[in-house]
């Protein structure tokens, strides 16, 4: 960026937001998969059966994998969020697209103008010829 704008304090703490949902999500994914990896090691024998300890550790991984899932999510919502946000508060580039339509027109218009003053002038022409014409005709 060639130019930080400052920006009102309502825009900075949205952006705060995002980032802290951003670093939220991340760590959420990181911090499930990480446990995901735990829960894989086999342990020695506890009081827990082995059958009983292979369903706990099941669903554990059923909820972590849900809870990755859940910020993965939540992290398309976050990139929806701040294509919004850009496209809502991107005014130059906006006032910029604004003032090349309005040159485009102001040219189709000096163009128009130039045809029509063209045209009129041709008309012009032509009438007098006609009045001429009609005013040295002897059928008047």
């Amino acid at each position: 960026m060639a130019q930080q704008r400052a920006l009102p304090q309502s825009k900075e703490t949205l952006l705060q937001s995002y980032n802290k949902r951003l670093k939220d999500d991340v760590k959420s994914i990181m911090d499930n998969f990480a446990e995901i990896i735990k829960t894989t090691k086999i342990e020695d024998e506890t009081q827990v059966s082995r059958a009983t300890q292979g369903e706990q550790d099941n669903y554990e991984m059923h909820v972590r994998a849900a809870n990755i899932v859940r910020a993965g999510e939540s992290l398309m919502k976050l990139v929806s969020d701040l294509k919004q946000f850009l496209i809502l508060n991107d005014f130059p580039s906006v006032n910029e697209a604004i003032d090349q339509r309005n040159q485009q027109l102001r040219a189709l218009q000096e163009e128009c103008d130039r045809k029509l003053i063209a045209l009129r002038d041709e008309v012009s022409i032509d009438l007098y010829e006609l009045e001429e014409e009609y005013y040295s005709s002897r059928y008047k």
